[in-house]
């Protein structure tokens, strides 16, 4: 197999997953950016990389948004407001609309007020589906010492949850003996 390739079906497997990090990161703009930058440094570096790719690719794109906050904190954080605001998307559609968008939005306020190393371990496990000695990989860590801050991220998580005020239920419809709606 040539490199070009290789590189065609590394950049095929990855690309989304390599994406969505980055936009989850630091919006979709600027993760797109970031992707490019990271598929470019793949290229060059096609002899280096590793089996399997996605770790190496993630841990680029980490160290390019780190370079990115350094460069340009400002902007940086204009960019991380609007990925919390978006979230990640996904995942089953809860039964009742309203209560599946609380839940959402509880969520993601738990999640705001972790650290930002906690938030990145999470995401890296819970929305980029990495295991646990991948997510080392990308974190530059051994993967026991991984395993104990992901449990303690967890807990710290479940703390900011259960500390969030208890919304509302949504209001039940009431209807009339016709059948109309009050």
């Amino acid at each position: 197999m040539t490199q070009a390739q290789r590189f065609r079906d590394v950049y095929e497997e990855c690309y989304p997953r390599v994406l969505a990090y980055a936009t989850s990161q630091v919006g979709r703009q600027v993760g797109e950016d970031i992707t490019s930058e990271t598929f470019t440094v793949a290229w060059r570096r096609m002899r280096d990389l590793p089996q399997p790719e996605l770790p190496w690719l993630l841990g680029v794109a980490r160290n390019l948004v780190r370079e990115l906050r350094r460069r340009d904190s400002h902007q940086y954080a204009l960019a991380a407001r609007e990925a919390q605001r978006i979230g990640s998307g996904g995942g089953a559609e809860a039964a009742d609309v309203a209560t599946g968008v609380i839940d959402r939005q509880a969520a993601l306020q738990a999640l705001a007020s972790l650290s930002e190393a906690d938030r990145e371990l999470l995401t890296l496990i819970a929305w980029h589906g990495l295991s646990p000695k991948d997510a080392a990989r990308v974190l530059g860590c051994a993967t026991a010492t991984l395993t104990v801050r992901l449990h303690r991220a967890r807990r710290r998580l479940e703390r900011a949850l259960d500390a969030l005020p208890v919304p509302p239920a949504p209001a039940a419809r009431r209807t009339d003996p016709e059948g109309v709606l009050a």
